[in-house]
C-alpha cells in the first residue's frame, strides 16, 4: 500500500510585506513557500532579503499587506500557541530564574499550574540542564541560555517551530552540538520547523530542504532537496556526498548576493 501524500503545515501565498505598510519598500513580494507537515526547512541567503521576516509572518508578530499565510489551514491573524520560536538571543528575563524563564509563556497574570511546572523540568531535562533550574541568566553560558531558549519554545507542546538563527552568537564547538541536539528533539516528535540561517554547514546538517532568499524584495532563489541519511553527525560534515552538496549550496549562495539575482 502506499502511503498517503503530507499535508502543508505551512502556505504562504503571492506574499507582501513592507516595515512601515504599504507605502514602504517591500521586504518581501510575491512570496509563496509551502512546507508539508514534519518537515524541517532551512532558510538561507544574504542578509536583507526577508529570511527574518518570513518568521515573524509566519509567528504573527507582523501582518503581511498582501497575499495569504496559513498554519495547518488556518489563516494566521495574530500569535498563537501551536506556534514556538526562538530568537538569535534567548532573551530572557535576568530577574527570573531558568525554570521561570522556561514558564514564561504560561503567562504573567497567573501561576504557573503544576502540570506546567512539571513539563518544563522535563523540557529542561531534555536539554541537559535538570541541575541548573534555579540559575539565574548572568549565570549560564551563552549554550546554556539558548538551550532554555529551546525549552521554552516547547512549554506548550507547539507543531510548528520557528528558529531564528539561534546558533549563530555561539562558538564553533557550542553551535556544533546544539544543533545535534536540536536535530535529536526533532526527530523524536518531529515538528514541522523552519530554521534561518547564514551557515551552509547549520543548513545542511539540519534540514530536509535549502530554501535559499535572494534579494531586496525576498524571492525563492532556488528550494534544494538534502538527501543526506539522519541521523547526522559530525562526520557526516566530511563526507563526499555532503562534499557535494554544500559546493551547490555555496554556489546558489553567492548567486543569492549579487545585485538583480533571478530566481532559478
Amino acid at each position: 500500500m502506499t502511503a498517503a501524500p503530507k499535508s502543508d503545515h505551512v502556505r504562504l501565498e503571492a506574499v507582501r510585506f513592507a516595515y512601515g505598510g504599504s507605502a514602504g519598500a517591500p521586504v518581501l513580494e510575491n512570496m509563496s513557500l509551502s512546507v508539508e507537515e514534519g518537515a524541517f526547512v532551512a532558510i538561507l541567503g544574504p542578509s536583507g532579503g526577508g529570511k527574518s521576516t518570513v518568521l515573524k509572518l509566519l509567528s504573527g508578530l507582523v501582518r503581511p499587506q498582501g497575499g495569504t499565510i496559513r498554519i495547518g489551514g488556518t489563516p494566521v491573524t495574530g500569535p498563537r500557541r501551536d506556534v514556538g520560536m526562538v530568537f538569535q538571543k534567548p532573551m530572557l528575563l535576568p530577574w527570573r530564574n531558568v525554570r521561570d524563564n522556561v514558564l514564561l509563556p504560561a503567562g504573567f497574570a497567573r501561576a504557573a499550574s503544576a502540570r506546567e511546572v512539571a513539563r518544563a523540568d522535563a523540557l529542561l531535562a531534555t536539554v541537559g540542564l535538570s541541575d541548573s533550574v534555579t540559575l539565574y541568566p548572568g549565570q549560564l553560558s551563552g549554550g546554556m541560555a539558548q538551550r532554555v531558549g529551546l525549552a521554552r519554545m516547547l512549554l506548550h507542546d507547539p507543531r510548528l517551530l520557528l528558529l531564528d538563527e539561534p546558533f549563530s552568537a555561539l562558538d564553533a564547538m557550542t553551535r556544533e552540538h546544539l544543533s545535534l541536539e536540536l536535530q535529536r528533539l526533532w526527530m523524536e516528535e518531529r515538528r514541522t520547523a523552519l530554521f534561518v540561517t547564514h551557515s551552509i554547514p547549520e543548513a545542511l546538517l539540519l534540514a530536509d530542504r535549502v530554501v535559499v532568499l535572494a534579494g531586496r524584495p525576498g524571492r525563492i532563489l532556488a528550494d534544494m532537496p538534502v538527501p543526506l541519511p539522519r541521523p547526522r553527525t559530525l562526520e557526516t560534515l566530511s563526507g563526499a556526498q555532503f562534499g557535494t552538496l554544500a559546493l551547490e549550496l555555496r554556489r546558489l549562495f553567492d548567486a543569492a548576493a549579487r545585485p538583480g539575482a533571478q530566481a532559478a
